[in-house]
């Protein structure tokens, strides 16, 4: 393939390879040319030209495949435009030549048309170059379409298509030519060429003005007839063609209006013409003669959906303005023709008319019109609908009958009506909440004109009243209620008009439908509204026999949609409904022989009407309410459902006595038996099965039934994929509502409600928009088969024979057209079965049953009908995966070999192939692996069959699914598949194309086999990856919208597995221009492969498509169409949003959207943020959204510092560039989820973008740098457009956008304006966006997201003014109110839950508002006070600008008293919803404070969203008012409307205690039911609220001795504690856990003491009395589980050990344990560490002396430990928080009381000392701890040192180690060191026990005298040297001032020489450093000092040295000589001591 990669063909690679591959190596050629030429430099393209042409010119007559031709064609063209056009005339007569020639072989085709396609391209791509040479050409190509054959024909009006788009008007002269030559063809039989003509006159029309004056009639004619037997194609082509004729001749071009003097036709002929086709066809306009008279034959349906299309097109064409303007002329005509006698000659006509006019009227009112102009069209029709219902009425009240013609007035009403409400409720539901101006609009009253219909005589108009209804209750929730009680009193008002029972019954049934789609529910009481007028109707409907039938089907009705309602409700009414079912049906074998005898026509029509209503009701509490359906309740649903399978047999003999109009509704009661049967269990009704499978054989085989009815399952049975197969069948398009119609199966595409009016109630299938069941007839067959599905897998095997048998002969039997319809009903029932079977993985049976079915399905595989061929391979592939046994699959396999060895016919070669496929499809590779190479080798060699193209398709199809289901065993024959699809990809005609799609099919089948080995560098596999890529590009040019949409998915999967061969830009070209395609296939397709390149490369792909818009732009004249404007890619898909209906569609395109904006939307942050405010900014005018008007000017400015990106203006023309419609509300609420997502994206990016300061230096640094805060005021902008829309999902998205923008910018501080922040500015805007949220007729969810958003706003510290606080805080208490106004409010809208859920908002928003008051309030007052300066200007500065610390607090203040008490009832409703279901008979019946029972499910989520910081504010109020003790007696009358709180409490001191105790319960029940399962999905904030809540309860005094008294409380709050540590690991929860675990201990510690002072007073003689109190009693035993001392222990150590894993002594002793060297702790691992270790040391105080020998050894082996593990050098000399923690545990602990308990004296001895030789030996000096911390280690020895001496004399021990550590320290290089060890020593020193400090005295002076000695000669040169050197000083002064007089001329004689040695010489000081100044200073005032201290041996010592005295006296002279200022200042120094370096955060001693 390289080899073809030259400028000129590489002819001698050529020649040397086979020639199979030669077509391949010439396309490969022609691909890289095509790419090259452009690209190239002309200079080189001209020097190569001619051979250039000789070349392309000899491939013309090498015969080349289609695609080959095309590209070949494309090159020349192209050559010639670029190079010189010398030789093109040449050229162009040799193509003439070609085509001239009479040569008519098949082989000479190929040639002939290489020519022709030479021929167009060059026209079309240099038209007027070409000159006068275009009449010759044009003949010569029209003389040869006239001897062509159909591909013939195909090509040249496509060559004739580009001459006219090329030459444009200059081929004025023979327009007419090409007309009359072109027209007759429209009715060519080959579809192929109708579809080429039709583009041709297309192209045609643009200059041709004939074509649409003089001409219209005939080409409309034309159209009409062409449309007549068409295909989809077709359709499409056609409709274009007449919707754009049609659309010119009203509105024509200008250019050509210019040209010649034009009648221009009105919109009345237009549309009048239109009509014809619609009404009467292609038969002429009154030409119909004999047709006529024949008995008015109907049009064909392909006639009347083409010309459906049709108007879609002529209106699209016209544009959306048009539409606006016409609107009223439009839908009158398009409700004329639905109103036409002839558009409803049948029922099934009817529909099929009213389908086309709906699809009309959603295709353009739905698409071309913005928001703002459906409203007006909304209007428009409710006009109509009530001008029809005014002639209605006339003709109804018209007595006499003067009116003649009113009954089919009436009756052609009735379509009309239909079409409008239907649109109308499709309108208003796509409208949502933006449709509120429509409905509100008083001159319209919408509304009571809908309701109106509701009595219109024909039920069809009722139900679609009822539906509209529906709609526009799901658009406005806030009507559902209402709606309901007007139909409820109107249906009571009424009750004796039966089209009001039945409209009014239709309406509220459909309303209780829509409940579901509306969150917020209604009233629980409108469900017992409903039952009772239910009631009502059933029992009246005897009373009056005119209205029975009415009375009965409306009663049963509504009870079947209550059940829709779901079993909360439902569960109320049970009883009550069973007995009505039973009651319906009689009770015995005996009642049911004597009711046969009884009654008569009408009566049993009544009876039969109300079981059938009966058995719906059932169905639907099956399928609505699955948790009721207890096995008791099946068995009393099982009476009267029996009974009626019983009745069903009787009926066919009633029906004989009473006549044939009983039929229907058998039939429904037929349908209604076994949909319910479907939805049970089979077991339940197994005793029935013989008489209900005759029945439902009967049912589908059509025993019964004249009529050839066929069920509509089967293409659901059959595979999606085989869908190419059946011809017919179409894929999903945008036409298919309308396109069903012409399916093969019965009434297909005719649903309408009046069929099943119970659909009204149900839940509309996905992807419809109104439910459409099928006539009565195809339902009841369809039932009938799925439940044959069902029962068949729990039939035993000689049934199963008997049933196979008899469909055999059903089939035998049966002839013609009925043969087919039995067999396709049998095939669907079989289909059924065996997917039942394979579902319950359950076998077909023994070899008999196998034969039988085998058999049957054989028989079927050459049927002539392809659908059931296709249902027979299915049913053969699901036979063997249920037979699942080798020898029968290989039986079945053979047998279709043979067959196809043997058989030429085309039908069971296509048949036979298929069962091949599915049987590889439902086996498998492996179950099949044997025949996979006879199968392969069988279909490649059918699909070389070019002789049928039907063999082909089915073949490959096969194939593919064989490649599919193969997986790697399908490797070995991947390459001649390969080579055999690429073949064919050249050589099959386009016209063929669904063996294109099969090909398609299998290439992306074999791409997925060679999966990741594509990636390789292999040459096989080079050659395999290019083949695909070939195959590709041959699939992209093709010109079916099915095959391209194959060749995306398959460079799809190809980019999947190897990313670097699929070329990106020329991909993303492709999928840019397809995204705009009218095929919805390729729209899917196109999106699915962005949503994958966007996972990977989004930003590449959006440059590409950036950069290839802006060339698209620069060269106008490009044919190629792009979609994508200056928004980008990103903004092409948002505008698709707008257009597209289709979910998945819909769904890719935000994923695709979600994985752009992850992956660049934080560097290209101001592009995405206009793309949204863009989206956003798009409100629609309706009572428009209030708009910012202020910020205009900054906007100017941003104008010139745009991105480039943004920069460059429209591209094409203006049209184009524009959005046609706004954006809509879904697209609005996509583009706020955005925003949030880009806040959040840009949080987790960098925190610059959330810092104003750093931003703004950024960008004065980079301009191009791009953060989100400086759009701080677009974000704000946006958040308020969306939270103040008429639409309510955007308002949310919007709430939710501003409380994200809150909580991210809250804190970020203003540079310009210090102390204060960002958002300040904005306090406006934030108002008004929350303010219309509290608006009373706002719904609840809105409501409550608002509280949300005000409790964060006033929480976050932004407003520092209380004025402007309080505008958001008067929201809030205005919402207090309500939620104080209790249950009983007066009108509700909602259901209570609703109530619920907003009343819980608002007490979740004060609560979380008043935390934040305390919060602000207890770090005021822990702040020092500032001094008040006098005067009165501090008053105003005051108020200005800082917010007192209280404020907060005042405001929430007057609320607190009715709040604590709504808040308390809050957490009572709480704790009781959280009790476990068998606790359930304990809840209060009538429901708690803010639920009732009813809701009790939903009310659940309410409070389990809001109960946390409801529980923490409660804490606080409890803690703040001393457990609320300072209540008043009597609570304020305010609250006693509150609801369910404790009034008037009379205040005993028990009733105090009581009370207390209550309330600790309650909360701590709360808390620690929580704490002990926290759901994963709970967020970490509710836990520390929970944790909050408890450290706050401890703190108060009552709450300490409630817990303190229940010990057993504390130890379980301790053990749900440590569970809760064990699964959640924030930093954050573990301190707050050890804040409880604290508060705990202290409450336990008060309370012992308080015993102890209780004790004390009794037993004043008593010492020993201490000796019990306390955990551990006498023996000192603490028991697991009740004692807080080992649960606390317990816990603490938990948290020690996840924190330093080496205190774990079974980790460090494990043989894999690698010594981890102590480290610094991160700061908050140091805190948690420090704050156990202090709880540790409190804990032995709560113990018994001998409870606390049994916890000290842990307790200190694990505070020596810790101390070990941190005690580790810092680089600033601080001491880490852990390790201060650890010494002050030491001090703490040894100096307990326990030391003096006598009995304990030998274990606490022994406890001390092995304490102090654990904290030796870890200081001892050691390589493999350099960094060990000795200062706090030597600290540790010296505590035990001073606390325990007494236990410490005379061990030597450990003196001896202590000495050592000392020494160490003395003799430390590190000054610090040095420093602190003089510091401890001197405490040692100075101990009051002697015999404890001389040791230490005699062991340590001396060294110490030494190291002081030797400064004189290394003088200190740091300030820490010489600390040292002072600190040393000062021991030996105190050791002077210790010795006794007798000694203390010895102790001097040490001290006064070291001094004078450090003073220095007087002429050294000058020069001396500063430090070494220091110590002479310091010796000479030391030397001061001393001297009249011990004046004697001063003197003495001083006498005896001369030299010492010479130095002393020259130095003090040398001191006194300087100035009197410096003495000053030098006296002044010595006082100021330099301070310690090393500060300890407590002092120890």
């Amino acid at each position: 393939m390289e080899l073809a990669h030259s400028l000129l063909l590489n002819e001698e690679a050529l020649a040397q390879i086979t020639e199979a591959k030669r077509p391949v190596f010439i396309f490969e050629w022609l691909r890289f040319l095509d790419k090259v030429l452009v690209a190239a430099n002309k200079v080189d393209v001209k020097e190569k030209q001619k051979k250039l042409v000789e070349q392309l010119t000899g491939l013309i007559s090498s015969a080349p495949g289609p695609p080959t031709r095309k590209l070949l064609a494309k090159n020349l063209a192209t050559l010639y435009s670029i190079g010189d056009t010398f030789t093109v005339f040449q050229t162009l007569d040799k193509c003439n030549d070609i085509i001239r020639s009479k040569d008519d072989t098949t082989a000479y085709l190929p040639t002939k048309l290489a020519a022709v396609a030479c021929v167009g391209a060059f026209y079309e791509k240099m038209g007027r170059m070409l000159g006068s040479s275009f009449p010759d050409t044009i003949n010569n190509l029209l003389k040869a379409l006239k001897s062509a054959e159909s591909q013939g024909r195909g090509e040249i009006l496509i060559s004739l298509q580009k001459v006219l788009s090329g030459l444009g008007g200059a081929a004025a002269s023979c327009h007419r030519d090409i007309y009359k030559n072109a027209r007759s063809l429209l009715t060519d039989r080959s579809m192929a060429v109708r579809c080429a003509v039709a583009k041709c006159l297309l192209e045609l029309q643009n200059e041709a003005v004939f074509m649409w004056t003089t001409e219209l009639e005939n080409m409309a004619t034309l159209c009409f007839k062409a449309l007549e037997g068409s295909n989809y194609g077709v359709r499409v082509a056609v409709a274009k063609l007449l919707g754009t004729v049609m659309a010119t001749a009203l509105m024509p071009k200008q250019a050509a209006v210019m040209r010649q003097n034009v009648k221009r036709s009105t919109l009345e002929e237009v549309l009048e013409l239109m009509a014809t086709g619609f009404l009467r066809g292609g038969s002429g306009f009154l030409k119909s003669g004999g047709e006529m008279l024949k008995g008015g034959g109907s049009v064909s349906r392909e006639v009347r959906v083409g010309v459906t299309q049709a108007y879609v097109v002529f209106v699209t064409t016209l544009g959306g303005q048009w539409l606006e303007r016409n609107f009223a002329t439009f839908l009158s005509h398009v409700l004329d023709l639905v109103s036409h006698p002839r558009a409803t000659q049948t029922h099934v006509e009817a529909v099929y008319s009213r389908r086309c006019v709906s699809f009309m009227l959603r295709a353009t009112l739905g698409g071309l019109l913005g928001e703002k102009a459906q409203i007006a069209a909304g209007k428009e029709i409710c006009r109509a609908i009530s001008k029809q219902m005014r002639a209605v009425e006339a003709v109804l009240n018209d007595v006499n009958g003067e009116n003649k013609t009113g009954a089919a007035d009436v009756s052609a009403s009735q379509h009309v009506m239909v079409c409008a409400l239907k649109e109308l409720g499709s309108l208003v539901q796509s409208l949502s909440a933006t449709a509120s101006p429509l409905i509100q609009e008083p001159s319209i009253g919408l509304l009571e004109t809908v309701t109106s219909v509701l009595l219109h005589p024909s039920m069809a108009a009722r139900l679609a009243a009822a539906w509209c209804l529906r709609c526009v209750a799901v658009a406005l929730p806030y009507q559902l209620t209402p709606l309901l009680d007007r139909c409820a009193e109107r249906i009571n008002h009424l009750k004796n008009s039966p089209e009001a029972v039945s409209g009014y019954s239709f309406a509220m049934a459909a309303l209780l439908g829509g409940v579901h789609q509306c969150p917020l529910g209604i009233p629980h009481s409108k469900g017992k509204l409903v039952v009772s007028i239910a009631e009502d109707l059933l029992r009246t409907a005897a009373q009056n026999s005119r209205l029975s039938l009415q009375r009965t089907q409306a009663g049963w009705l509504l009870l079947g949609a209550l059940m829709t309602l779901g079993p909360s409700l439902v569960r109320y009414h049970l009883p009550k409904m069973l007995l009505l079912w039973r009651n319906v049906f009689p009770r015995s074998q005996k009642e049911l022989e004597a009711e046969k005898a009884r009654g008569d026509s009408f009566t049993w029509q009544v009876t039969l009407e109300g079981r059938a209503g009966a058995l719906c009701a059932m169905r639907s509490f099956v399928a609505h309410c699955p948790e009721l359906l207890t096995e008791d309740v099946i068995r009393r649903l099982m009476t009267p459902i029996e009974c009626a399978m019983t009745m069903i047999s009787h009926v066919p003999a009633i029906i004989k006595v009473h006549g044939a109009h009983l039929k229907a509704s058998a039939a429904m009661v037929r349908l209604r038996l076994y949909d319910i049967l479907a939805l049970l269990p089979p077991k339940t009704y197994e005793g029935s099965f013989n008489a209900l499978l005759r029945e439902l054989v009967a049912e589908f085989t059509l025993t019964d039934n004249s009529s050839n009815t066929t069920t509509s399952l089967l293409r659901s049975l059959c595979h999606y994929d085989d869908s190419v197969l059946m011809g017919s069948w179409l894929q999903e398009t945008d036409h298919k509502s309308i396109e069903d119609q012409l399916q093969p199966n019965s009434a297909s595409g005719s649903g309408a409600l009046e069929h099943d009016p119970s659909s009204i109630y149900l839940r509309v299938p996905v992807g419809e928009a109104i439910p459409g069941p099928l006539p009565l007839g195809v339902s009841v067959i369809d039932a009938s088969v799925a439940l044959f599905g069902v029962v068949f897998p729990h039939v035993s095997f000689k049934h199963r024979l008997q049933m196979l048998d008899h469909f055999a002969e059903c089939i035998k039997q049966a002839k013609g057209v009925r043969q087919q319809a039995v067999q396709l009903n049998i095939f669907t029932a079989v289909l059924s079965a065996l997917k039942g079977l394979a579902e319950n993985k359950s076998t077909l049976g023994p070899e008999e049953v196998r034969k039988s079915a085998l058999a049957l399905v054989m028989g079927a595989l050459d049927n002539p009908n392809p659908i059931l061929r296709c249902a027979a391979g299915e049913a053969l592939g699901r036979m063997a995966q249920v037979v699942g046994e080798a020898t029968f699959i290989a039986r079945m396999a053979q047998t279709s070999f043979d067959k196809l060895k043997s058989a030429r016919d085309v039908v069971s070669r296509t048949g036979h192939s298929l069962a091949l496929g599915c049987l590889h499809r439902y086996v498998g590779g492996i179950g099949s692996g044997q025949h996979l190479k006879t199968s392969v080798s069988i279909l490649l060699a059918l699909a070389q069959d070019g002789s049928s193209h039907e063999v082909q398709t089915w073949a490959l199809h096969s194939l593919a699914l064989i490649v599919d289901s193969s997986g790697p065993m399908y490797r070995g024959y991947v390459e001649p598949t390969l080579s055999l699809v690429l073949t064919l990809l050249l050589t099959v005609p386009p016209s063929h194309t669904e063996v294109h799609q099969c090909l398609g099919r299998c290439l992306g089948a074999l791409i997925t086999t060679v999966g990741p080995e594509l990636q390789g560098n292999g040459a096989t596999i080079s050659t395999i990856r290019s083949s695909c890529l070939v195959g590709c590009a041959i699939m992209q040019d093709h010109s079916d919208s099915l095959v391209q949409a194959a060749a995306i998915s398959c460079l799809q999967q190809l980019h999947m597995f190897a990313p670097r061969h699929v070329n990106l830009s020329s991909l993303v070209l492709c999928l840019c221009v397809h995204l705009c395609s009218s095929h919805l296939l390729l729209r899917r397709a196109a999106v699915a492969c962005l949503r994958q390149l966007a996972q990977r490369e989004a930003s590449e792909v959006c440059e590409y498509a950036m950069s290839l818009a802006k060339k698209a732009g620069n060269d106008k004249d490009t044919a190629i169409n792009l979609n994508v404007t200056e928004t980008g890619l990103e903004g092409a898909l948002f505008g698709m949003l707008d257009h597209e209906t289709d979910r998945k569609l819909c769904s890719d395109i935000h994923d695709t959207l979600g994985h752009m904006l992850s992956s660049f939307a934080v560097e290209k942050l101001s592009h995405w943020l206009k793309l949204c405010k863009d989206v956003l900014a798009a409100t629609t005018d309706v009572g428009g959204a209030v708009t910012f008007e202020v910020e205009k000017d900054e906007d100017s400015e941003k104008k010139d510092e745009m991105d480039d990106d943004i920069m460059f203006a429209g591209l094409g023309e203006d049209d184009r560039s524009k959005p046609s419609v706004a954006p809509r509300w879904v697209t609005r609420v996509f583009a706020a989820d955005c925003l949030c997502r880009i806040i959040l994206l840009c949080e987790n990016t960098d925190k610059a973008h959330f810092d104003l300061a750093t931003a703004r230096s950024t960008q004065a640094k980079i301009p191009k740098g791009d953060l989100l805060v400086l759009h701080l005021s677009d974000l704000i902008r946006m958040a308020f457009m969306a939270a103040t829309d008429h639409s309510n999902q955007l308002r949310m998205a919007g709430l939710q956008a501003l409380e994200d923008i809150i909580k991210k910018f809250a804190c970020v501080p203003e540079p310009e304006f210090p102390g204060h922040v960002i958002l300040e500015q904005y306090q406006a805007n934030v108002g008004a966006a929350l303010r219309p949220a509290f608006s009373p007729d706002t719904p609840s969810d809105i409501t409550a997201k608002a509280c949300q958003v005000c409790s964060t706003w006033i929480g976050s510290g932004v407003v520092s003014d209380l004025n402007d606080l309080r505008r958001v805080h008067n929201l809030l208490v205005s919402s207090l109110d309500k939620v104080q106004a209790g249950k009983g409010s007066s009108s509700q809208l909602y259901s209570e839950s609703a109530t619920t859920m907003e009343k819980l908002a608002v007490l979740k928003a004060w609560a979380e508002v008043y935390v934040v008051a305390m919060k602000i309030k207890k770090e005021a007052e822990s702040k020092p006070v500032k001094p008040v300066r006098s005067g009165d200007e501090d008053d105003d500065d005051l108020g200005a600008d800082v917010l007192p610390p209280d404020s907060l607090i005042t405001l929430v203040q007057p609320e607190l008293p009715s709040l604590s008490q709504l808040w308390l009832a809050m957490l009572r409703d709480y704790a009781l919803l959280t009790l476990p279901a068998e606790f359930s008979s304990q809840l209060p019946p009538d429901g708690g404070a803010f639920y009732t029972p009813e809701t009790i499910d939903t009310a659940r989520l309410h409070y389990r969203n809001s109960w946390a910081p409801v529980l923490h504010a409660v804490a606080l109020w409890l803690s703040s008012t001393g457990f609320g003790a300072c209540e008043q007696k009597d609570v304020s009358p305010a609250l006693s409307k509150a609801p369910a709180l404790r009034t008037g409490v009379s205040w005993t001191v028990k009733n105090f205690e009581e009370f207390v105790k209550d309330r600790m319960h309650l909360m701590l029940g709360v808390s620690i039911e929580f704490l002990c399962f926290p759901r994963p999905e709970e967020p970490i904030e509710h836990i520390m609220s929970c944790l909050h809540t408890l450290s706050t309860l401890l703190e108060s005094p009552s709450a300490k001795t409630h817990i303190a008294e229940d010990q057993l409380l504390a130890v379980e709050l301790l053990n749900v504690l440590h569970r809760l540590l064990l699964t959640r690991d924030p930093p954050a929860v573990q301190l707050q856990v050890t804040a409880v675990v604290q508060e705990t201990i202290r409450a336990a510690q008060d309370h012992l003491q308080q015993q102890n002072i209780n004790k004390g007073q009794e037993e004043e003689g008593l010492r020993d009395s201490q000796l019990t109190l306390g955990e551990g009693g006498e023996t000192g035993e603490l028991v697991p589980g009740s004692s807080l001392v080992f649960a606390a222990m317990e816990l603490l150590v938990f948290i020690l050990i996840r924190h330093l894993p080496q205190l774990n002594t079974r980790v460090t002793k494990s043989p894999s344990h690698v010594p981890i060297r102590p480290q610094r702790l991160p700061e908050e691992s140091a805190r948690l560490v420090a704050n156990t270790v202090s709880i540790l040391a409190e804990l032995p105080s709560l113990c018994s002396p001998a409870g606390s020998m049994t916890i000290l050894p842990t307790v200190l082996f694990l505070i020596t430990g810790v101390l070990r593990e941190t005690a580790v050098k810092t680089a600033d000399n601080s001491v880490p928080t852990s390790v201060s923690a650890a010494l002050q545990g030491i001090k703490t602990i040894i100096t307990s009381p326990l030391a003096r308990v006598d009995s304990l004296q030998t274990q606490w001895t022994a406890l001390v000392k092995s304490s102090l030789a654990s904290v030796l030996e870890d200081s001892q000096p050691d390589e493999s701890r350099p960094d060990l911390d000795d200062i706090s280690m030597l600290t540790a020895i010296t505590l035990f040192l001073l606390s325990a001496s007494n236990e410490l004399v005379g061990v030597t021990v450990l003196q001896k180690g202590c000495m050592e550590r000392f020494r160490n320290a003395l003799n430390s290089c590190d000054p610090s060191v040095q420093a602190r060890c003089y510091q401890l020593l001197l405490s040692v020193f100075q101990h009051p026990s002697r015999p404890l400090s001389t040791p230490y005295i005699h062991a340590l002076a001396p060294l110490m005298v030494e190291k002081l000695k030797a400064v004189e000669h290394s003088r200190p040169r740091t300030a820490a040297e010489l600390q040292a050197v002072q600190e040393g000083i000062r021991v030996l002064e105190n050791l002077v001032g210790m010795g006794e007089e007798q000694n203390r001329v010895q102790l001097v004689a040490l001290l006064v020489p070291t001094l004078i040695s450090y003073l220095l010489d007087e002429n050294a000081i000058p020069s001396a450093s500063q430090v070494s100044k220091g110590l002479h200073d310091f010796a000479l005032q030391n030397l001061m000092r001393i001297g009249p201290l011990y004046p004697a041996s001063f003197k003495k010592v001083i006498g005896a040295s001369p030299e010492l005295k010479t130095r002393l006296e020259s130095a003090v002279r040398a001191n006194q000589a300087s100035s009197k200022a410096k003495d000053a200042a030098r006296k002044a120094q010595p006082t100021v001591q330099v301070a310690p370096t090393i500060k300890l955060k407590t002092s120890f001693f």
